[in-house]
């Protein structure tokens, strides 16, 4: 759908801005901002999709689990998504999908801060790029193709052939934010001086 093609490379550019305003320069107004619109999309994503709900709290499960959520903006928006969540409802989720990305994403988030990965070139680019989740996600959409062209195998809830996609917008997005931050943080900031 539409709305998925937009919402997901949304969440995902607002996500490294959200990440970048604080670790880069610790502007907890901008982080907060931008995780609030982040979390936004996420949560209208998981409200309205199984497949994207087992993604996003299989990350919040991870990244928690890992110890990433260490600081107020995450906090913040940690409670938001799970305030969506309670309110709103969400679709019914598969386990062992939910599993699956739940793992890989605490794999990812591991991996990217290992100082032992760091001389392990090949590895420290799989983990770099969080390549887990997103073979995670393949897999689950593999499988969910699988489904759709032999029923007879549908007894686990799995991802939608389309969900890869929208993952890899996401992440696209999210890259792109980090290497137009410095860009987009200075041009806000030289237009609007909010951030002097």
């Amino acid at each position: 759908m539409l709305i998925e093609a937009i919402f997901y490379p949304l969440a995902g550019f607002f996500m490294k801005i959200s990440d970048d305003a604080l670790d880069e320069k610790k502007n907890m107004g901008l982080a907060v901002f931008s995780g609030l619109i982040c979390v936004l999309a996420i949560g209208y994503l998981s409200v309205n999709s199984s497949d994207a709900a087992t993604i996003f709290i299989g990350i919040m499960v991870g990244t928690f689990l890992s110890g990433k959520v260490d600081r107020l903006a995450h906090i913040i928006t940690l409670i938001i998504f799970l305030s969506i969540l309670v309110i709103f409802g969400i679709p019914p989720l598969g386990i062992i999908a939910l599993l699956i990305c739940t793992i890989a994403a605490y794999l990812d988030e591991m991996g990217n801060d290992s100082s032992w990965l760091k001389s392990k070139k090949k590895l420290n680019i799989f983990f770099k790029y969080r390549l887990a989740l997103k073979l995670a996600v393949l897999f689950l959409a593999m499988g969910g193709l699988i489904q759709y062209l032999h029923p007879e195998y549908s007894g686990i809830i799995l991802f939608q052939p389309e969900t890869f996609i929208y993952f890899l917008l996401f992440d696209l997005a999210y890259e792109v934010a980090g290497l137009l931050f410095n860009t987009i943080y200075e041009g806000l900031n030289g237009k609007f001086g909010i951030f002097g």
